[in-house]
């Protein structure tokens, strides 16, 4: 056989085979702009359910990746992982971010509800897809409390809290800087911290602290502090799973059990040796610092097995 029809053959040979997940490209308009996603369909799954996957905070991209902490593909491989399962998903951009940049363009009007407001309406349009047989919304860390406030505004059959925080943004970055600042500049962070949990909006910024208080971003800051993820998840009415790992360096199980803790219902599964972006990694920084930036990494041990069977229990009848 020629080389050409050689690949041709291989490539229609590779659409033929089980498992092979068709790609689409989507887009969910807001106020604001388009909001752009990636359904990921796995062709030899008549009607399967299809999960929502939500990202993390910051400039994390629906793949997992973020412009600073590096390139992990974290959200793609779970994303593939689903489909060889059976499972379809959409994962998508956040408005303000990568291909959905436009639509934060301006940080001062953007607030944490857009982004809730986002994902139920990405759930609502799945569940009207007549191609899925049920919607499951799938968050890590920040996207994790999104998806436990999205619940509540779609039809969705159940979800996944994968290394989400137990308690509010700005007692959780508290606890981060603690111990990393000058005296000086700990006591500015802290007069900042309490007036925006407080919704006080403050004019003079340390340039040393301008990265994460700058003024354009307050109005979002005291939107995101107000929500109490623990609350979020005590308020679910659907099946419910947490999965946390036990060298994740930026949320630990003491928030897993702070989340189960307020909604008992969920079951919580501890993953051995799992960090923050899902791969195997052992508890020192170093090698922690290099896997947010090494997408060759598979997905930790265990890590789908505990999540695989809670999605396909969810699609029965």
């Amino acid at each position: 056989m020629r080389p050409a029809l050689a690949a041709v053959a291989t490539a229609l040979s590779l659409l033929a085979a089980p498992g092979f997940a068709a790609e689409e490209v989507m887009q969910l308009e807001t106020p604001t702009g388009a909001v752009h996603g990636t359904l990921l369909r796995p062709d030899d799954a008549p009607r399967p359910l299809v999960a929502l996957i939500v990202a993390g905070s910051g400039p994390t991209d629906r793949d997992g990746n973020n412009p600073v902490a590096g390139h992990n593909d974290s959200l793609k491989l779970l994303a593939q992982a689903l489909a060889d399962a059976g499972i379809a998903s959409l994962r998508y951009d956040k408005r303000g971010i990568a291909a959905s940049a436009a639509a934060g363009a301006d940080e001062s009007t953007l607030r944490f509800d857009d982004y809730v407001d986002d994902a139920a309406a990405w759930a609502r349009r799945l569940a009207q897809d007549g191609r899925f047989a049920a919607v499951a919304i799938v968050g890590h860390s920040e996207g994790a409390t999104i998806a436990a406030l999205a619940a509540a505004r779609a039809p969705v059959a159940g979800v996944v809290s994968i290394a989400g925080p137990g308690e509010p943004a700005a007692a959780a970055l508290r606890r981060q800087l603690a111990g990393r600042l000058p005296p000086e500049l700990a006591e500015r962070n802290e007069a900042l911290l309490t007036a925006l949990e407080a919704g006080r909006l403050v004019g003079e910024v340390p340039s040393a602290l301008a990265a994460l208080y700058r003024p354009s971003v307050q109005p979002y800051l005291v939107s995101w502090f107000r929500q109490r993820p623990a609350d979020a998840m005590a308020a679910l009415r659907v099946p419910c799973l947490i999965v946390q790992g036990d060298t994740d360096l930026q949320v630990s199980l003491a928030d897993a059990q702070a989340l189960q803790a307020a909604q008992p219902a969920c079951r919580l599964v501890r993953i051995a040796g799992m960090n923050h972006v899902l791969k195997a990694v052992p508890a020192d920084r170093a090698r922690q610092i290099a896997s947010y930036a090494d997408p060759t990494l598979p997905l930790a041990p265990g890590f789908a097995e505990a999540v695989l069977p809670f999605l396909k229990g969810l699609a029965r009848p």
